[in-house]
């Protein structure tokens, strides 16, 4: 749930994984036939360990006798893992809020599955990624996106990336956004921008993609164009980077810059989240 499931999300971007791997955001376990269930691998991952509906996924998954393996720093999760001798990797206690501890997710991810090469890749990123290139581009965002809601807009193959930067704007910086996929859009929701007065409270992103379909590009470029016409507000994200995940953790990065700036425009702790606590409480 939440920033916990953001690393699978990265990873299905990545051909090799999109069929191999089923986000489940939910109580107890995805619809899909038994014999499905019985030869997967089930991963509850929450990155406090507390998280009600992965615990009651966990739970449900040991009562079917399924292959199951835990991610968290802590919690239920991590005293259920160690009481029935499951495979586990504990994060590091950093204080981190999970959204922010999406590289650590990712690595775990990786490693829990095996796959070397790309968790070296994985691991580059770290010394070829310099948050700080991309925070002047976050804070003139901000300030252009300071009074709007911001509607982010990517290719379906990189549907994780546009979600990652919903989420980042909804928790960090307290405010409305959304996200959604090209073609689709072009089918429906491309027909809501008519009206001036609601329109106009509207700021759209584009995040483009040389590698994605030649048509999708196409799509994407005569849509900020006609939404230019129609003057609204748009600004064209470039994904670039040196390889597949530097290029989407880029963005990434630049979305923190973005919703932390904009907290800062609003007067808000880009930290806290006290709509989310109040919740807990209010149905524990």
């Amino acid at each position: 749930m939440g920033g916990s499931h953001l690393a699978a999300d990265i990873l299905r971007t990545l051909p090799e994984y999109e069929s191999k791997i089923f986000v489940h955001m939910d109580y107890g376990l995805p619809n899909v036939p038994e014999e499905i269930l019985s030869k997967s691998l089930v991963v509850a991952s929450s990155y406090s360990g507390n998280t009600e509906e992965v615990i009651d996924s966990l739970n449900t998954a040991l009562e079917k006798r399924l292959a199951v393996a835990c991610i968290a720093v802590g919690g239920k999760l991590l005293e259920i893992a160690r009481e029935n001798k499951l495979p586990l990797i504990q994060l590091p206690d950093w204080d981190l809020q999970p959204r922010s501890a999406l590289g650590l997710s990712f690595m775990a991810l990786v490693k829990l599955i095996g796959d070397d090469k790309l968790f070296a890749e994985a691991e580059g990123l770290s010394q070829s990624l310099s948050s700080g290139e991309f925070e002047d581009l976050g804070k003139n965002l901000a300030e252009k996106a300071k009074g709007k809601i911001l509607v982010i807009y990517s290719s379906a193959k990189k549907w994780a990336v546009a979600y990652n930067w919903k989420t980042k704007i909804n928790e960090n910086a307290k405010a409305p956004a959304f996200c959604n996929v090209i073609p689709e859009m072009n089918h429906n929701e491309i027909n809501s921008f008519e009206i001036p007065t609601l329109s106009e409270k509207f700021y759209f992103l584009f995040l483009e993609d040389s590698y994605d379909h030649p048509r999708v590009q196409k799509r994407m470029s005569v849509m900020a164009d006609l939404f230019v016409q129609k003057r609204l507000k748009v600004e064209k994200i470039r994904l670039s980077g040196q390889n597949h995940f530097h290029k989407i953790f880029s963005s990434l990065i630049l979305s923190d810059w973005v919703s932390f700036y904009l907290a800062g425009e609003y007067g808000l702790d880009p930290e806290q989240v006290p709509m989310v606590e109040k919740f807990k409480g209010l149905i524990a």
